[in-house]
């Protein structure tokens, strides 16, 4: 075994587990399920048949990914944050199969704040950065920093998260990093 499991955790068979992820208290992986290497999940932590989780993924306590879910790499899901695959759910008119699910695909970097949630059929763009308690209801852009409930952009972030401040030529800066975007429209390019 090339990856980390705590002796609570369950891990459904077949499924892949990349070389240094670590699966934590009383975590469950579904059949099917693909997580990609050095990745963390947290206590609590569900991963649903045939989701797909990418390298460098970092899922905190009490968070359920369920199929049809994508997590690129390096995506941050913080604590008690949710997804859903269904956008119409009845106990009396089940829904359960693939056929049934919407895609919710989380790209490249993006962070998902405490207890957020993600309607699904949406993509949450590259570095984008989801506020605590939010509820996304439609696509996120590149770079944007979301927060309230519908979600709204309320600025722009770099890609180590920092809050992007942009001068008259339309060009932001990021300290941690050292990269420069500039503002085009309603998107972020990212000039390193």
């Amino acid at each position: 075994m090339t990856y980390f499991k705590h002796e609570s955790a369950y891990i459904d068979e077949p499924c892949e587990i990349g070389e240094g992820t670590k699966i934590w208290h009383f975590s469950h992986i579904q059949k099917g399920a693909k997580i990609g290497k050095n990745c963390v999940l947290g206590q609590n932590v569900n991963i649903g048949n045939n989701a797909v989780i990418g390298d460098n993924v970092k899922i905190q306590n009490n968070v359920s990914v369920y199929e049809g879910v994508i997590l690129e790499d390096y995506v941050f899901c913080g604590p008690s944050m949710v997804f859903t695959n269904v956008t119409d759910p009845r106990s009396k008119y089940p829904q359960q199969g693939t056929q049934f699910y919407k895609k919710t695909l989380v790209k490249e970097g993006a962070t998902l704040g405490a207890n957020c949630t993600i309607i699904c059929g949406h993509t949450i763009g590259r570095f984008a950065f989801i506020g605590a308690g939010a509820v996304v209801t439609k696509d996120v852009p590149d770079f944007a920093l979301v927060t309230g409930n519908p979600a709204r952009i309320k600025g722009w972030v770099s890609e180590a998260g920092q809050k992007l401040i942009f001068n008259e030529e339309g060009i932001g800066y990021c300290s941690k990093s050292g990269k420069k975007y500039r503002m085009q429209g309603d998107k972020i390019i990212d000039l390193s």
